[in-house]
């Protein structure tokens, strides 16, 4: 039996290498947007997390985000640079966690593949900053299946 783990161990080590390979052999061009800062331009605008997030790609933990259950009418803007990001008619219910948008405004947002911790999905970037907001799948709802699925701390909200 303890081979066997030991071989799976491997197994699941090697593929998860092999991803991390892929996106640094399959990476293109650093993107570029129109808002550049520095790290220290960018540490002195965000709080703590919202840097972490935002500008280091992380994760806000599931079910704590200010806004994962918000249902106040109006626009969700990007909390690093405030572009235009989601209406709330598009925001719906997941069960995920983290708030959940079936459609953006059109051209707020760039798409990268993203292969880190060994899986591959598609990452959602603010299209004027750059910024991490999430990722984006295909199990939402009509009209388009889609579930962009966003951290709350790269977001704020500007009310109807």
């Amino acid at each position: 039996m303890k081979p066997i783990f030991v071989a799976l161990i491997a197994f699941l080590m090697y593929f998860s290498a092999c991803g991390q390979n892929k996106q640094n052999a399959n990476s293109k061009k650093k993107m570029e947007f129109p808002i550049k800062k520095t790290d220290d331009e960018w540490k002195k605008s965000l709080n703590e997390e919202q840097y972490r997030v935002l500008r280091l790609k992380g994760t806000e933990r599931a079910f704590t985000g200010k806004f994962y259950k918000h249902k106040d009418k109006g626009i969700y803007v990007c909390a690093g640079c405030g572009n235009e990001l989601f209406k709330s008619e598009t925001k719906f219910e997941s069960g995920t966690g983290w708030p959940s948008y079936y459609d953006v405004i059109p051209n707020a947002v760039v798409l990268e593949t993203d292969y880190s911790y060994g899986m591959v999905r598609t990452e959602v970037m603010c299209a004027k900053c750059g910024g991490h907001l999430g990722h984006v799948f295909d199990d939402g709802p009509k009209p388009t299946g889609l579930r962009y699925c966003i951290n709350s701390v790269s977001l704020d909200f500007k009310k109807k």
